[in-house]
């Protein structure tokens, strides 16, 4: 050891935390152990049902699976279904804040650790970006229903398309034709930037609510997605089916077979909440049985609904016409349901349908409590590695006032914001998807691992088949991983290396910052013992948990 007191190198980007110590963690937490399996489940399907179904149904459909993203979700939620259960033997064995960061650092070391933190910025931080793209879809579909959207928002005329001015991406994806590859629009998208604002501004401020509002906006999704498949069945013209898989296209992800792995590798950012669940087993009652209800509850229920949503909707509007950011909207509207009009001065046709309306509010609601969770999620990481001295303090500096990591939340706040005004939601969704599969093959891993260097640890929750299962999802994340990147390779060889190099920068930037701050500034390189920080109390806690924390 140096004079420093930091452990040389070689085994040294291995360093764990040691099982006993991760433990120590939980045991010490003092955070309140109130939620029930309901709350957990809740809380799931609250992060799962989110940009996946009301935004990137649309661009999976239209443009790689046709009416077969059905198979794609069933793909998808077998693969999520395998991570699941090796989250369920993580968390109800390290019940911890950090979630697979903190799992990873006890089983696989420090550097994995940090890849995983690294990763977990794609799963939260530009997944909060792919659901701020959505988010503002909805907001000028809205806005259009009063009339407001012409002045406010004009179209404009871009290669390959149009759009709206101000809701608009800077970079936009055209699959096919001669203006094939990422244009440049010339305007950003402002209406999503504005959003992932007044979220950020949120969690700074640490407005503490009710235990019961992120569950009311958890009833108001589904019972948006419920009011749209009971209404929208009465509108499925059959033929919109036909064919069910689409003829390959000019590519191998483009519709056929190749197309529904595509869709499927897409759509897995559907499913991206479940893993929120795992970062709340600190709260939970009993995590060793309430967390596996929770995430595998959770992730059984959106399925079904995502099935049935994406029936309705490729059943009443033609797939290829479904390339938007808000194609619930667009098949809402395609409806018509003349028998909810009402009469409206300032709309376009002279009234408001009632029903679209309030579905276009449910998602918005919907996608907004979404931001929230995703956006702390992302905090909460980036605070559990500063508190690990893997990143600079400013991540962990709590608001004397607010008792919220207040500067770490800004600055994330800003990175998301640009990459939501900036980035076409294909890019995002990709970016999204190849870092979430990547991170729960590093999980089933994990249970691996732990499996052979910890046989006796007590396993209050034990995935069924165990090494069996975890190495099938392995295999099924990494394969779904690929089918995200091996179209950025193709991009960069034929048309646009965009997509690889906006992955290549983020990959250099991450080894650039753990080699020249965590690496050397790492607690558990110290010897310096950590323990779960209590301090910590946010809104989100209460909204995103369901956990009432509001002061006396």
């Amino acid at each position: 050891m140096s004079a420093d007191g930091v452990k040389p190198a070689g085994n040294r980007l291995f360093l764990k935390k040691s099982i006993a110590q991760i433990q120590k963690e939980a045991a010490k937490s003092e955070l309140k152990r109130t939620l029930g399996p309901m709350n957990l489940m809740s809380l799931g399907i609250g992060a799962i049902i989110g940009a996946g179904i009301f935004v990137l149904t649309g661009q999976v459909a239209s443009a790689h699976a046709g009416p077969a993203i059905m198979f794609s979700f069933v793909i998808a939620g077998i693969a999520c279904g395998l991570a699941g259960l090796c989250y369920a033997e993580l968390a109800s064995t390290m019940p911890v804040s950090g979630s697979a960061y903190t799992y990873a650092y006890g089983t696989l070391g420090e550097v994995f650790a940090w890849v995983m933190g690294w990763l977990l910025v794609l799963e939260y931080g530009v997944a909060a970006s792919t659901v701020a793209v959505g988010w503002s879809g909805y907001v000028v579909s809205i806005l259009n229903d009063f009339g407001l959207s012409a002045s406010l928002f004009p179209t404009i005329s871009f290669a390959g398309g149009e759009g709206p001015q101000w809701a608009t991406p800077l970079i936009q994806y055209v699959a096919s034709g001669p203006d094939a590859g990422f244009p440049m629009t010339g305007t950003f998208n402002l209406v999503a930037a504005i959003g992932i604002a007044a979220v950020c501004g949120l969690l700074v401020l640490g407005v503490s609510e009710s235990a019961n509002i992120n569950n009311a906006i958890v009833v108001i999704k589904i019972i948006v997605l419920l009011t749209f498949i009971a209404v929208g069945i009465q509108y499925i013209n059959p033929a919109n089916w036909q064919p069910f898989i689409p003829a390959q296209g000019d590519s191998w992800d483009q519709f056929g077979v190749g197309g529904i792995f595509r869709g499927a590798s897409i759509i897995f950012f559907a499913y991206v909440g479940f893993e929120a669940v795992s970062t709340a087993a600190a709260e939970a009652k009993n995590p060793s049985k309430d967390v596996p209800v929770g995430i595998l509850g959770a992730l059984f229920v959106c399925t079904l609904i995502y099935m049935a949503v994406a029936a309705v909707m490729t059943g009443v509007v033609p797939y290829l016409e479904l390339a938007s950011p808000a194609p619930i909207a667009v098949a809402i509207d395609r409806m018509g349901l003349e028998w909810a009009n009402v009469p409206l001065a300032a709309a376009p046709n002279g009234h408001l349908n009632l029903i679209a309306f309030l579905i276009k509010i449910g998602a918005v609601t919907g996608l907004s409590s979404v931001m929230l969770v995703l956006c702390y999620g992302q905090t909460r990481i980036f605070y559990t590695m500063a508190r690990d001295g893997l990143l600079p303090k400013v991540f962990a500096t709590i608001h004397p006032k607010f008792r919220t990591p207040w500067i770490g939340t800004i600055l994330l706040g800003i990175v998301i914001a640009i990459a939501a005004s900036f980035l076409p939601i294909s890019i995002l969704g990709d970016l999204v998807s190849l870092g979430t599969a990547t991170a729960f093959a590093i999980v089933c891993l994990s249970v691996i691992v732990l499996r052979i260097k910890h046989p006796e640890m007590e396993r209050p929750f034990k995935v069924p088949g165990g090494i069996v299962t975890a190495v099938l999802g392995i295999l099924a994340c990494l394969a779904l991983a690929s089918f995200n990147f091996i179209p950025m390779v193709q991009h960069a060889l034929n048309d646009n290396p965009l997509p690889l190099t906006i992955l290549g920068i983020y990959a250099v930037v991450g080894a650039l910052i753990y080699g020249l701050y965590g690496f050397a500034h790492s607690k558990l390189a110290k010897g310096i013992d950590i323990t779960e920080d209590t301090t910590l109390e946010t809104a989100v806690e209460a909204l995103g948990h369901g956990v009432d924390n509001k002061k006396d």
